[in-house]
């Protein structure tokens, strides 16, 4: 054989092993060259929130505070929460603006204080209200903390059960619940129980979005299954009872439930027709609305929320950044 058809040769079958040795596209490394870094150095960035005007307004958990961030990734700090308790999950948790912000100027929060879990009303830079209180903490875990205006106009909040399963399915309690509220706090009209609570069973809430009009959250498992549940009003999710599926009369089970080991979900959204659910143990799972999918973007490590943009970008918030992508 001449050495130019041996190295033919040779050349054809080190491709061929080549070809064989990439992996399925579905199993392919998760994409990092659509992500962008926005924002650094941040102090348990925790939820963001848009303003009319496309401005985003963010809290960080332990630094206590609510920062703006222009298109161009320059971060603002507008006001420091006081009388905020710093645990290992509390702090200043979830924000969302009012629809009705061009005429009234008012943003919402979810914060932890030294007694309970607390919604409360402000315009930017001023004193916050509080319009619900009462939502049990834990010494350290299980606040809940996400809220978000719903189609409907109201205002909804996932909360924790305080480290106490039995306030999931007393629904007198407001722990482990996804609460709907009015503006000013109160019981929003059409509650299944005429009371703030639209669904319980749950143990630790992080995550709420409407896809197709129905509403998805994620909850944290305790030890063996996290959970993408859709909810609809007055249903109960099991838990202490359940942890993922189970088959208790009157319980529902979740669309899909992970090991807790791979997922531990946080902040949720809807964009471009699937569902981005953040994970505490790295990357961030995109999902169909059945929960079938997988992570991207695991070099980020932690993250924690996940929200669309009104400049059609996807926001991906780690405890230390904040990320633009197109959901690749």
């Amino acid at each position: 054989m001449s050495l130019r058809r041996t190295l033919a040769a040779t050349f054809a079958a080190a491709t061929a092993v080549s070809i064989a040795a990439v992996p399925a596209a579905a199993e392919a490394p998760p994409s990092t060259q659509a992500i962008r870094q926005l924002a650094s150095g941040l102090n348990q960035a925790w939820s963001i929130d848009f303003l009319p005007d496309g401005t985003g307004v963010f809290t960080q958990k332990d630094a206590r505070t609510i920062s703006k961030i222009d298109k161009a990734g320059k971060v603002t700090t507008v006001q420091t929460i006081p009388g905020v308790s710093v645990t290992a999950e509390a702090g200043l948790l979830g924000i969302a603006v009012s629809p009705n912000y061009a005429t009234d100027q008012t943003v919402f929060i979810y914060y932890t204080t030294s007694s309970d879990n607390r919604i409360a009303k402000l315009k930017l830079g001023q004193t916050p209200t509080p319009i619900v209180t009462g939502i049990p903490r834990g010494s350290q875990y299980h606040h809940g903390g996400r809220i978000r205006f719903g189609p409907d106009g109201y205002l909804y909040a996932g909360t924790g059960d305080g480290q106490n399963g039995a306030n999931a399915q007393n629904k007198n309690s407001l722990g482990g619940k996804v609460l709907r509220v009015t503006t000013d706090g109160a019981a929003a009209p059409g509650n299944p129980f005429n009371s703030r609570v639209y669904s319980y069973g749950h143990r630790n809430v992080q995550g709420l979005t409407w896809a197709n009009g129905q509403l998805y959250i994620s909850d944290i498992g305790s030890n063996k299954l996290d959970e993408l549940n859709k909810i609809e009003p007055g249903k109960n999710y099991g838990w202490p009872t359940c942890e993922g599926p189970c088959n208790t009369a009157g319980m529902t089970n979740p669309v899909k439930s992970w090991p807790t080991s791979s997922a531990t979900p946080s902040g949720l959204a809807a964009y471009k027709g699937s569902l981005y659910m953040a994970s505490l143990k790295g990357g961030t799972y995109k999902l169909d609305l059945n929960g079938n999918g997988g992570k991207l973007w695991t070099n980020l490590g932690r993250t924690r929320d996940a929200t669309a943009g009104p400049d059609g970008q996807l926001y991906t918030i780690t405890p230390g950044a904040l990320y633009v992508s197109d959901g690749s």
